[in-house]
């Protein structure tokens, strides 16, 4: 009989189950764990965002690049009719800035850009489904608020009725300037060159050699492209 209680008092020490204490312990040593997973998995997910921002942003500016090349590698040697009915505009040129832009022609982020700061006549405008118009196209680029917008028209000589169709290329920056390479050799922030006998044909069908894009952006800073004019 005491044999049999002794292995009855075992048995029953062996399904007692677990203190108070073990289930507290149990229970924190979960938490912890809970939290370190759920601390990785949530950096994870940040760290996920943050790249895909940072693509999205590459993205758009090599997009913007690819279109500014387009623009400028093919720029064609065509002037167009002045909006107003009085004479012509060259095929590429600087229009001034607004009033919150600096010496060199670039505006800061928080300035909105009245005029352009180039415009130009470019080739090469694909007609996929055979619109009547020409393979020209008049292109111009405005610094707006910290994002740079290109605008081109339906038509090549637009008189003041025709308004652009607008598209932001590239946004978060800080200031955007375009430089101009001579035959001289000398890089200018004004084209065309201010020169005697103005107005004339040659003058007005003048294109750099070159054209330098500055842009400074939020993200990584002045980025500088240089784009070579075919002769």
């Amino acid at each position: 009989m005491i044999g049999a209680a002794s292995h009855c008092g075992h048995a029953a020490r062996r399904t007692r189950g677990f203190t108070l204490i073990e289930m507290l312990v149990a229970v924190f040593i979960a938490v912890i764990m809970f939290a370190i997973g759920y601390g990785a998995i949530n950096q994870a997910l940040e760290s996920r965002g943050a790249i895909r921002a940072d693509q999205r942003q590459l993205l758009a500016l090599q997009t913007a690049m690819l279109v500014m090349e387009q623009d400028f590698v093919q720029l064609a040697p065509r002037p167009i009719r002045s909006p107003e009915g009085q004479g012509w505009l060259p095929a590429i040129m600087t229009t001034g800035a607004s009033a919150s832009s600096d010496a060199s022609g670039s505006l800061d982020a928080s300035g909105t850009g009245s005029q352009p700061l180039v415009m130009l006549t470019r080739g090469g405008w694909s007609n996929p489904i055979g619109v009547q118009r020409p393979q020209l196209e008049r292109v111009a680029y405005v610094f707006d608020k910290g994002t740079l917008v290109r605008e081109h028209w339906n038509v090549l000589d637009p008189t003041l009725s025709d308004l652009p169709v607008k598209r932001n290329l590239l946004k978060h920056l800080r200031s955007v300037r375009f430089l101009y390479l001579n035959y001289s050799r000398q890089w200018v922030t004004q084209w065309p060159p201010t020169v005697a006998g103005a107005q004339t044909g040659a003058y007005l069908r003048e294109r750099p050699v070159a054209v330098e894009v500055v842009l400074d952006t939020k993200a990584w800073g002045k980025i500088v492209r240089i784009f070579e004019i075919a002769g």
